[in-house]
């Protein structure tokens, strides 16, 4: 059977950056790691494939030969040292991966995220929350004139009731029988690593009462209506932070924060570039050969705006403060007039008539001396 792409595994682009090719890693281990769905043969299954994908894509000498010859050339004499039949997660090698704390495999920092503790063999202190993302579509002028809104958000709470401990309030905790009160079980096959206790959570502490409310998981899941305020000025792929609104944190620390991805729908007339605006405007022959005053949309309405006497097809004209607000200082951008002489059409004799008799009057050629 074809192995699938590295890339297509971990869903994530082929020139995506090492820190997303590592959260999106961490985003699926999580959700697919054998201790966190014992028996489960489809879940082991695609944790080996996340992470063999990710021994891979995590290595910039093995990601560049993967990137050049495919699934030929990075497992060639690699990720062998040290298998053992039945060891590990399903006889899986984990060997190409660095498990040492700060490593990019870091096996013990995977499982600090989803069970709360650092990769030390001891219980871990307060921790801070995971951060969120929501990618928000907003209006051309809200992007410009800012706006407050609420979203819908699914995520984690800690528990009103019990306060995140996962126990029945007022009842005693006692030092957890199954690690002995560190808050870490060591891992057998031949990686010896550790790992946060599923029964304490890695607080090294348990009560024999859990908390009714959340049955002892310390934290309920849900949908949460957040009011937003965006910014003026804020353009396609700008991050609004909301601090605290993230995810809860572990053993007592702080929430993580919430950040709010603008994506902003396109102007039928105005379009952007940085802080300035842009607009084309048709003009007529007599307007452009006389002059005139005409209307011109901004993104505060229309505004007049003063054609001189023998302006050319194409020229631009500045509006002033007239574009979009600098969201890190103070200031407006400018907006920019291009106008486009538009020729008459479905003349009459008459009209005809007069503009042969201009053409006299005024015999020039603007094509004199090109080549």
């Amino acid at each position: 059977m074809a192995k699938q792409d590295y890339y297509a595994a971990l869903g994530v682009r082929r020139g995506a950056s090492a820190q997303e090719i590592k959260r999106a890693y961490r985003k699926l281990a999580r959700k697919h790691h054998p201790d966190v769905n014992p028996g489960a043969k489809e879940a082991e299954a695609k944790f080996k494939e996340i992470s063999n994908a990710y021994e891979v894509l995590s290595d910039p000498e093995k990601r560049r030969r993967y990137d050049q010859f495919g699934h030929e050339a990075p497992t060639a004499g690699a990720g062998t040292r040290g298998a053992q039949p039945g060891g590990g997660f399903g006889g899986f090698d984990f060997s190409g991966l660095d498990f040492g704390p700060g490593g990019v495999g870091d096996l013990g920092d995977l499982l600090s995220d989803f069970f709360g503790q650092r990769s030390q063999g001891q219980a871990a202190g307060p921790g801070k929350g995971e951060d969120l993302h929501y990618s928000l579509d907003i209006n051309f002028e809200d992007a410009i004139r800012g706006l407050a809104t609420e979203i819908n958000i699914q995520k984690h709470s800690r528990c009103t009731t019990c306060g995140g401990s996962g126990a029945r309030p007022g009842s005693p905790l006692e030092t957890c029988g199954e690690c002995g009160g560190s808050g870490r079980l060591r891992g057998r096959g031949p990686l010896r690593t550790s790992q946060a206790c599923l029964r304490c959570r890695g607080t090294g502490k348990v009560s024999r009462e859990i908390c009714s409310a959340c049955t002892g998981r310390g934290v309920s899941f849900g949908t949460e209506r957040i009011a937003v305020k965006i910014p003026p000025g804020v353009d396609n792929g700008s991050r609004v932070r909301l601090q605290g609104m993230g995810e809860p944190g572990r053993n007592g620390g702080p929430p993580g924060d919430l950040y709010i991805i603008t994506r902003v729908r396109p102007h039928p007339v105005l379009e952007r570039k940085g802080d300035n605006l842009y607009a084309e405007v048709p003009i007529t022959i007599t307007e452009a050969a006389l002059g005139a005053r005409i209307e011109v949309p901004t993104i505060d309405g229309v505004t007049s705006m003063r054609i001189p006497p023998e302006t050319s097809s194409g020229q631009v004209f500045r509006l002033r403060a007239k574009g979009v607000p600098h969201l890190k200082s103070g200031g407006q951008g400018d907006q920019f007039v291009t106008v486009r002489i538009v020729a008459p059409r479905d003349l009459d004799a008459r009209s005809q008539e007069l503009l042969r008799e201009f053409a006299r009057l005024n015999p020039t050629d603007p094509r004199r001396g090109q080549p």
